[in-house]
């Protein structure tokens, strides 16, 4: 039978994380679910824009690839999950860019005012490592298998 980990493609994700533990924890749990992604990490909306948009030190697209998917925290300094949500799905170079919220919220109005703004996916963090792997496990699975992503730009 085969794995998630094994039928996956390596795709490229972008985490917008401002705690160092949870930047830490997510890195840890993607390699530990043996899915093969490409995690880049920025620490805060406004710093995942410039990523986006190739500006500044994220001007080499070798250096800053395109996304295939962005994990978005909600609660982080400068432009919160909201702002990035709303910024994204504004840019037509942009908005095709699957994001989900992963985020500590386990709020109703945290997960409307997040679809309302274009999230594809509101997650709440799992409070149990193993279910944080299983998480990354289904995540490979659904975003690099069985979802066909808009091409890459350039």
């Amino acid at each position: 039978m085969t794995t998630a980990a094994q039928s996956t493609r390596p795709y490229t994700i972008l985490l917008v994380e401002d705690s160092p533990d949870q930047q830490m924890l997510t890195r840890r749990a993607l390699e530990d679910s043996g899915v093969s992604a490409s995690l880049h990490v920025v620490d805060d909306g406004v710093e995942a824009l410039r990523y986006l948009r190739r500006e500044g030190p994220f001007a080499d697209p070798a250096a800053s690839p395109r996304p295939d998917i962005i994990l978005l925290d909600l609660n982080m300094p400068r432009m919160d999950g909201y702002a990035v949500l709303r910024s994204l799905k504004a840019d037509p170079a942009l908005a095709a860019i699957p994001v989900t919220v992963l985020t500590t919220s386990n709020r109703d109005a945290d997960a409307m005012e997040c679809y309302a703004s274009g999230a594809n996916a509101f997650v709440p963090k799992p409070a149990e490592y193993e279910k944080f792997v299983q998480l990354f496990q289904a995540l490979g699975l659904f975003w690099a298998r069985f979802v066909k992503l808009p091409p890459a730009q350039p």
